[in-house]
């Protein structure tokens, strides 16, 4: 039994009416069973506008994950915790235990903006586990293509860490026989820019090209087979703008992409009538989830991360048709929702 462990019940006889994790928490924020905890170790701020978080991770959490896939991170902002999922960029199991993501700040990304200007270590977070179905295969594919705009790199840059920590250097054949186009703005915006440099001296089993939009213009998918000829041979992974993302997935046959943001655009969903027993109810379109639906309105729900991870915003659903915006899948009378990614396709009712 682990010293945490043993902690932990010593402690139990003496927490009432706290818990265990009241008292260990004292001892070291980190131990907790009732949440998942991590604090941040290391920051780096590669350009002005992101920020490199080194996370050491708390009780429970796994270092396994699969690379390309993406963790919860939630933080106080303003008194309440904001959650957001960002891609991890470290390898899988890394040798010190460390997880480690890029953060790239938008307009409009309260906690983005926060962590680029705020992050320091030593600062407690909380954490979801490891998810996502944007990662390598296994066995790994023979021929890879990695298409990636912006920040749209750092998924992937977890697949060629691993990748290098599989196969090491060495020459053509190596490795697998990777491609990778890369896009930004200028220069000044290429992320891991020095890193990735070396590894296209140091493997000759990768391949990078990298197109600076600003004067070069932006890849489409016609100009995949000019630049990469045995295209059809590979398999491609793709994450970037939505607009790349749609070209890509429009002539790309079994392309793999990873989005960053809801596609509202693409939903079926007829929106309706979302009501609110007791509360209230409001008409929206078929873009507009039910948690918005309810701020429209002034029903404040539960909420945390607002993109489907914490599981904070979970309700049932009473009546009607609900779809999520992330899968496509619908949602009937009686199932639980997340409805900060679900929408109405028609009339819908909550549970008081």
């Amino acid at each position: 039994m682990s010293f945490t462990h043993r902690l932990k019940r010593a402690l139990e006889g003496f927490s009432t009416p706290l818990l265990p994790d009241d008292y260990t928490r004292l001892v070291n924020p980190l131990w907790s069973t009732r949440e998942f905890r991590g604090r941040i170790v290391a920051v780096r701020r590669p350009t002005d506008t992101t920020a490199e978080l080194v996370i050491r991770r708390g009780w429970g959490v796994p270092a396994e994950f699969r690379a390309g896939q993406h963790i919860g991170i939630g933080v106080r902002v303003d008194g309440r915790y904001v959650w957001r999922s960002y891609s991890l960029t470290c390898a899988p199991q890394p040798a010190d235990g460390l997880l480690t993501v890029t953060v790239k700040a938008i307009d409009d990304g309260r906690l983005s903006r926060h962590l680029v200007a705020n992050a320091r270590p030593g600062i407690v977070v909380r954490l979801a586990l490891p998810a996502g179905d944007f990662h390598l295969d296994e066995p790994v594919p023979e021929k890879l293509l990695f298409l990636t705009a912006g920040s749209g790199i750092t998924p992937v840059m977890s697949m060629l860490r691993d990748l290098r920590g599989r196969f090491g250097g060495g020459g053509p054949g190596a490795g697998p026989d990777v491609v990778h186009l890369h896009s930004a703005r200028t220069a000044a915006d290429v992320l891991f820019d020095a890193e990735l440099a070396g590894m296209a001296r140091e493997c000759g089993w990768y391949t990078r090209v990298l197109r600076l939009t600003g004067r070069q213009g932006r890849i489409t998918a016609r100009d995949l087979p000019g630049l990469v000829p045995d295209l059809a041979e590979r398999q491609v992974y793709a994450c970037g703008p939505a607009a790349m993302l749609d070209d890509v997935e429009a002539h790309v046959p079994g392309v793999r992409t990873e989005r960053f943001a809801l596609d509202r655009g693409s939903t079926d969903a007829a929106g309706g009538m979302v009501v609110f027993p007791g509360r209230g109810e409001i008409e929206v379109d078929g873009a507009t989830t039910i948690l918005e639906a309810g701020e429209r309105a002034g029903i404040q729900l539960p909420y945390g991360c607002r993109m489907g991870i914490c599981a904070t915003c979970v309700r049932q659903l009473a009546d009607g048709t609900a779809r999520d915006l992330r899968t496509g899948a619908t949602h009937e009378a009686g199932e639980r929702i997340r409805v900060c990614v679900c929408v109405p396709a028609g009339d819908v009712e909550l549970e008081p």
